[in-house]
């Protein structure tokens, strides 16, 4: 059986060129690639380079080879990866969710089973059911229920949109608010929103979002401007919004676009295993 590190070396040759780059990139020897090289040859009994004065090529043999070589190391991370997540699906609880709110509420539940790791990176929406059929994750909370031959979804509890408003402007005296009323309006908001940042982009005409990458920047603006913000009845489980002294006023918005509602999704045969995390959700949920 040929070694790996042979098909890595072949496949890095025809990606690179020369010897000192293949080298370079697997970060060995020049040497040691032209010994790996000469038995690859040796191995698979055939020529694959052509060994001129100052310069080494692939004949077309080498060619083949090295894009069949390819495919034979992305089998062997396929398996890898199969075994590995396979593994990790009985043994570990990994959950993620295709927006923060979720997320946030798993990091508030105290008595977290030991055994579940929560994933911050969101996902999309589209990627939901290979993530769990490929055992990726064990669950993913979602805002749209999933029902397959091999994936259902439970339903846990539903997010809330408000916007915050200076005291002094005039929609602050409203029990609750539309998107259009805020038309044209400058809001600072955290980018990595997932979903929502979608719906306020769609739902509010002629509205600019000064968007945030880091919740530090987000806190300090928001103290020492009056730009509105967002908020949902998940955020006060987030330390990220701002402190309670803060003089803006939290207006619901009455939009149909600004509840969303959200499962959690996961193999059936993996039910038993999540049953107990989602019930811990579903307590921890703020309505």
């Amino acid at each position: 059986m040929i070694d790996n590190y042979l098909l890595e070396e072949l496949v890095t040759f025809s990606k690179f060129g020369t010897l000192a780059a293949t080298a370079e990139e697997l970060m060995v020897t020049q040497p040691t690639v032209t010994r790996g090289m000469q038995k690859l040859e040796d191995e698979l009994n055939v020529k694959l380079f052509d060994r001129q004065p100052n310069h080494i090529s692939l004949t077309k043999t080498g060619v083949l080879a090295a894009k069949e070589a390819q495919k034979v190391l992305n089998q062997n991370q396929s398996f890898i990866n199969t075994v590995q997540a396979y593994e990790a699906s009985n043994t570990t609880l990994t959950v993620g969710s295709v927006v923060p709110g979720p997320t946030i509420v798993l990091h508030s539940i105290n008595n977290m089973p030991k055994n579940t790791v929560i994933k911050d990176a969101l996902l999309q929406q589209d990627d939901v059911i290979s993530d769990l059929e490929n055992l990726s994750y064990s669950m993913i909370l979602t805002n749209q229920e999933i029902m397959t031959d091999s994936i259902e979804s439970r339903f846990i509890g539903s997010e809330k949109l408000s916007v915050n408003l200076d005291k002094f402007t005039y929609l602050a005296n409203k029990k609750s608010v539309r998107f259009d009323e805020l038309k044209g309006m400058s809001f600072i908001v955290i980018n990595d929103i997932g979903i929502w940042k979608e719906i306020i982009q769609n739902n509010i005409p002629d509205a600019k979002f000064l968007y945030q990458e880091q919740y530090d920047a987000f806190q300090e603006i928001t103290q020492y401007s009056n730009f509105p913000y967002f908020s949902t009845n998940i955020s006060p489980k987030s330390n990220h919004i701002p402190s309670k002294d803060d003089d803006r006023v939290r207006i619901p918005i009455s939009d149909d676009e600004s509840t969303m509602n959200f499962y959690a999704s996961y193999l059936k045969n993996q039910k038993a295993k999540v049953d107990p995390l989602i019930k811990l959700i579903s307590q921890a949920w703020i309505y």
